[in-house]
């Protein structure tokens, strides 16, 4: 038999997954380490849906997505951010976020070009890279820096063959957060270089001590940045596989033809759902951002009480404390940690070199299984000294 793709075969499996492979064998695990609300998703949202399958409505959509929905989410991000996009040429409906990601990568790279990518990041990024046939480079960011990415050090990075650069903040798995004139620094180097910019803002609802800066706003940014977002963070709507993207024409109709062969369209029952929580989840969402946020401070300051320093996120839903001190790196303190306090966050280097030393912990899940996690991870801590 033939050999399989070489790019697939050389490709490590997630960092993440041998940790979720031992917690299938333990018992009474509290888990820090998946990266999902633990609200379910809002009655109306999911009577939506079930109404429209009452109805009959199991066709498919055109293969942008539901014009409604488009235009839903057109509205939404020019009264939230002030950005315009036109419904109908400059939206697509992806089937998650990830699914945009991959289609826009491959919509923008030639074989050899290269992404400009800021480690600590989400372990799909490098992958969808080298699936679409690019070259990620990794772009280190430092904790002292709040794990920011410095627009000054971009141009070290930067070569001919450079085609874009990922954004994503908030950022998973730091819960780091970029102001305006900090992203209008990066974005003035990707212009004077011509650089596409892909944002990825699904965790753009969960800034909390700051309005989120939403890229293509900044000036000079519309026309090279390609915007992805979704349902399944702000609307609690991880496994509906509802995500969208927004660019200039041309982009979209690219990615568009990726999106047809391949996915066809988002399900319709999804659409569907999605759009109720665009028209009345509103509600919802900030509810659950307020209770997120609880939770992040308890959460914070609960590790920092036990002994394990971490500093404040300031979006998304993870803490990433600074294992260091342990004595232990970050992968050890993890396996320990599950074996012997049946608690599983995730080692911070999986995300990149720049996790080193960190481990992830996410804060969406009920806040008694996080006071017992601090005190189990406490317990763990102090039997270390």
């Amino acid at each position: 038999m033939k050999s399989l793709s070489t790019t697939v075969a050389n490709l490590p499996a997630s960092g993440i997954r041998k940790f979720f492979d031992l917690v299938a064998e333990l018992d009474d695990v509290i888990s820090l380490g998946v990266g999902e609300p633990d609200f379910v998703t809002p009655w109306r949202v999911r009577e939506a849906a079930i109404h429209s399958l009452e109805q009959g409505r199991t066709t498919y959509t055109s293969n942008y997505g539901l014009l409604e929905l488009r235009d839903a989410i057109a509205q939404q991000i020019a009264g939230r951010y002030g950005v315009s996009y036109c419904h109908r040429s400059e939206v697509l409906v992806t089937v998650g976020v990830s699914e945009g990601l991959d289609a826009a990568f491959r919509a923008i790279l030639n074989p050899g070009d290269e992404v400009l990518v800021p480690e600590p990041c989400y372990v799909s990024y490098a992958p969808c890279v080298l699936f679409a046939g690019g070259i990620p480079v990794a772009v280190p960011t430092r904790a002292v820096d709040g794990f920011k990415v410095q627009a000054e050090n971009l141009s070290t990075y930067i070569t001919p063959k450079t085609k874009a650069i990922l954004l994503s903040y908030p950022t998973n798995p730091t819960g780091a957060v970029m102001g305006r004139r900090e992203l209008q620094n990066v974005v003035d180097v990707a212009c004077a270089n011509d650089l596409y910019i892909l944002s990825d803002e699904i965790y753009d609802r969960l800034s909390y001590d700051a309005p989120h800066v939403c890229v293509p706003s900044l000036a000079g940014a519309k026309e090279r940045t390609i915007l992805l977002n979704g349902f399944s963070k702000a609307y609690a709507m991880t496994g509906w596989r509802v995500g969208y993207v927004c660019a200039p024409a041309p982009i979209v109709e690219a990615m568009m033809k990726i999106h047809q062969y391949t996915m066809l369209c988002a399900p319709i029952t999804s659409q569907i759902a999605a759009l109720e929580a665009i028209r009345n989840g509103e509600r919802d969402v900030t509810d659950m951002v307020e209770d997120y946020d609880r939770r992040r401070r308890m959460f914070v300051a609960g590790l920092n009480r036990v002994g394990v320093p971490c500093e404040l996120p300031g979006g998304a839903f993870y803490a990433f404390p600074n294992v260091e001190h342990t004595g232990l790196d970050a992968s050890t303190f993890a396996e320990r940690l599950l074996q012997e306090e049946r608690v599983l966050v995730v080692p911070g280097d999986v995300f990149g070199p720049g996790g080193t030393g960190h481990v992830r912990c996410c804060y969406a899940t009920a806040p008694k299984l996080l006071e017992e996690a601090i005190i189990r991870i406490g317990n763990f801590v102090e039997r270390l000294k």
